[in-house]
């Protein structure tokens, strides 16, 4: 769904004020909030009141006409006489007030409410008036939000365009390929031909360095890698083994049991473990970042990597040192973001117009969120 229009937010707004304000200049006339309620709720007592006996009242019960009566004359020597409308509730008592009572005498009771009735129409209008303000406010900050987003994004594109789009960026990807590449080929190679015990060991050596961010795997499969004698066959050869049937599998191991609920239960894991937590990002992190990054995944990859393997993140540690590497970093993240799509609006300064539309409207709609009251 797309995002509403801040110009039909601010109309929104406008109109949900005015309607406020003008509603509010009738509850002053009419002696304010606390009077207009006051008024409403004794009216809607009193409309319970005929209602909710008047059968029984006009009827051959002699209590029920008694106890109405008594009821009415309670509540109308509880109103304040300073009340607006007082006079409607007296009418409307005394219209009741006789001895023998009929539907007619009821109804006539009821209009002589019509001018408390009015109050407490008002008090919904009010009310109605206050709900429409708070949710046009609300979508009003809500569009707000969203106009600022709009705009750090514009904003965003605008300060890439300024990055050298032309920089010769492969002097940075091509290391980054060629170790990424290569720790995920020992990864695999670790999984196939190692001992599961093994590459347990490297993801809980991973634990001391925060930027190696393997997730440690299930307790009772770890406890049951490190102590079981199936522990030095490879993760390869578990999740095979967590294939087989029971029979077939007793050829295999000691306990087929345990094996199962082991490693067929923690098969995900398992098969998801793999060399992304060693894997350098691209586009690169600054220089200092890269240094240290590269400085913690050699402390891990020296337990398993080949040497190549190991050449490689060297390499890509020295670029800080040996390339312009700021200057190719930026535009490696600038086109990375920016993409065919963004570099030709960029070209065509769609991405400054539409930022100078986006300024715009916060402007015309938080001038109309400041002047429009809140309830």
């Amino acid at each position: 769904m797309s995002a509403p229009d801040p110009e039909a937010v601010r109309r929104r707004l406008t109109r949900a004020a005015d309607e406020y304000e003008r509603v509010r200049g009738e509850m002053d006339d009419a002696g304010g909030e606390s009077a207009v309620r006051g008024t409403a709720g004794a009216y809607h007592t009193f409309r319970r009141l005929l209602d909710g006996n008047e059968e029984s009242a006009t009827g051959s019960g002699f209590q029920a006409y008694i106890e109405f009566q008594e009821k009415v004359a309670d509540h109308t020597d509880s109103l304040d006489e300073d009340l607006p409308a007082y006079d409607a509730f007296e009418a409307a008592d005394d219209a009741v007030h006789k001895k023998r009572l009929s539907a007619s005498d009821f109804e006539a009771a009821r209009e002589a409410l019509a001018p408390a009735r009015e109050y407490a129409d008002l008090l919904v209008e009010w009310e109605a008036a206050e709900d429409l303000l708070r949710e046009a406010r609300r979508d009003a900050l809500d569009r707000l939000d969203a106009l600022d987003d709009e705009t750090a994004e514009a904003e965003r594109l605008l300060d890439l365009g300024d990055a050298d789009l032309d920089a010769p960026v492969e002097r940075l990807r091509d290391p980054f390929e060629r170790y990424n590449e290569a720790v995920a080929a020992d990864v695999r190679e670790l999984k196939r031909n190692g001992s599961a015990r093994e590459l347990f060991d490297v993801v809980a050596a991973a634990e001391s360095y925060p930027l190696v961010d393997f997730r440690d795997p299930p307790t009772r499969l770890a406890e049951y890698v490190r102590e079981a004698d199936v522990g030095e066959e490879s993760v390869a050869t578990l999740l095979e083994y967590a294939d087989y049937s029971a029979e077939k599998l007793s050829h295999y191991v000691e306990d087929p049991g345990a094996l199962s609920r082991h490693v067929a239960t923690n098969r995900t894991y398992l098969s998801n473990l793999d060399a992304s937590p060693l894997e350098v990002p691209y586009p690169p992190p600054d220089g200092e970042t890269l240094r240290y990054r590269c400085k913690e995944y050699a402390a891990v990859c020296n337990r398993f990597a080949s040497e190549e393997t190991l050449a490689a993140l060297r390499a890509v540690r020295s670029l800080p040192d040996e390339t312009d590497y700021e200057r190719l970093r930026e535009a490696a993240v600038a086109l990375a973001e920016l993409g065919e799509e963004g570099r030709e609006r960029l070209v065509s300064g769609d991405v400054a117009a539409e930022l100078d539309r986006l300024r715009a409207e916060r402007a015309a709609l938080s001038d109309a969120l400041a002047a429009a009251p809140e309830p």
